[in-house]
């Protein structure tokens, strides 16, 4: 049974009121606002000058040059498109380092199309996955600040990142599935494909070449940071990790080719069954240029709140107030109906046009109306799958 929500209160109240149970950590909002009118206003000020030096950049924050677009991006308020050509005119060494992070954002997307629940598993070298327990130890100063900030706004530079899945299983041996399972929950950028790929990354399972932590790097990224540690003459990474050498496993062709691109990209232009009389949102496609709200100007919308979902990933409440931003933002513009329940169940008892999503959950929909194409950047995987894989594992 489908709950109807009341959008228009406070946006920590309905956290409150509405998903008890349903979260994880205390109920809060990250800087970075939800919205199609928050991501315009975001995309319209970008300015990458510069980016190419300074994307790694940690602290001070005003030195950061990462463009803060990943939560827009990931659930296609903006699309890898508007992104990629928006930033046509920014000087040429920055312009190819930001749109080779686009194309990993891409590659990541059409992996997991092809792939699915396979991502949870080492692609192509044996890594640990299955050690369960804490692999950030809070006591060093340099953790502690990324682990705060990822905590408190939800949203991390790609360095840090790097730093936190590096530490939790290069450093400390701690399962890298149960690490990213843990920074899954907190980033309001949240994405199984982006975090799953980044995470094999960083601990070797994809390259085979683990990605070391070490001061140097805090002390490069983040000046100043050590000084503060209360570990700084005692420093757990002084020096880099012992080099591995993990175990190659049996090579799967779909790593780089993909043998049926249309199958796991979705339809090239939209499938229509029947009249549809509601357009359902779903968490992989919440702007205005959803392909499906774009074809029904004239009918209502719905988005359903994954009850059960919730309920077993217990993301933060930074992340579904992300959502509840971007919903009542929305609502000033499209007549929207928003529940708490099972979106599937929804679709069957309704004719629904939704856009395609490559991920494994869009299968559980049993009927639909209409089924309108996913904003790919590049639409064929089969042919620029391991080119892709080449040009993000240098943008790392």
């Amino acid at each position: 049974m489908q709950k109807l929500l009341d959008i228009s209160a406070d946006t920590e109240t309905i956290i409150e009121r509405e998903f008890q149970g349903l979260y994880s950590g205390p109920v809060g909002l990250s800087s970075i606002k939800g919205g199609q009118s928050a991501a315009d206003a975001a995309l319209a000020s970008l300015d990458i000058t510069g980016y190419a030096n300074l994307r790694s950049e940690v602290l001070p924050r005003s030195k950061r040059g990462a463009s803060v677009l990943s939560p827009y991006i990931r659930h296609n308020i903006l699309t890898l498109d508007q992104v990629y050509r928006a930033v046509g005119k920014a000087p040429y060494k920055d312009r190819e380092k930001f749109r080779d992070e686009l194309f990993w954002q891409e590659y990541a997307r059409h992996l997991y199309g092809r792939l699915g629940t396979a991502l949870f598993e080492n692609l192509r070298f044996e890594a640990n996955w299955n050690t369960k327990g804490d692999g950030w130890n809070r006591d060093m100063a340099c953790i502690d600040e990324v682990v705060s900030e990822l905590e408190s706004d939800g949203w991390l530079v790609n360095q840090t990142r790097m730093w936190l899945a590096s530490h939790w299983s290069v450093r400390n041996q701690k399962g890298w599935l149960h690490g990213q399972e843990r920074m899954h929950q907190e980033l309001i950028d949240g994405s199984r494909a982006a975090n799953l790929l980044g995470w094999q990354w960083t601990v070797g399972a994809g390259t085979g070449k683990p990605y070391g932590f070490a001061r140097w790097q805090v002390e490069k990224r983040a000046p100043g940071l050590c000084k503060r540690c209360p570990l700084q003459a005692n420093c757990p990474i002084q020096q880099f990790p012992d080099e591995i050498q993990p175990r190659q496993l049996e090579r799967d062709p779909l790593l780089d080719n993909d043998p049926d691109p249309r199958r796991t990209a979705g339809p090239l232009s939209a499938l229509s069954l029947t009249k549809p009389d509601h357009v359902l949102l779903t968490i992989d496609s919440l702007g205005d240029e959803d392909r499906a709200l774009v074809a029904n100007p004239d009918l209502p919308v719905v988005f359903v709140f994954n009850q059960a979902a919730l309920a077993k990933l217990q993301l933060s409440a930074k992340r579904i107030g992300f959502y509840l931003e971007t919903l009542k933002d929305l609502s000033e513009r499209r007549e929207l109906t928003v529940y708490l329940g099972d979106p599937y169940l929804f679709a069957q008892e309704h004719d629904v046009a939704v856009t395609f999503a490559p991920v494994p959950s869009f299968k559980k929909f049993k009927k639909l109306a209409e089924v309108h194409p996913y904003p790919w950047l590049r639409l064929a995987p089969c042919r620029i799958g391991a080119q892709l894989f080449l040009l993000a594992s240098k943008a790392r």
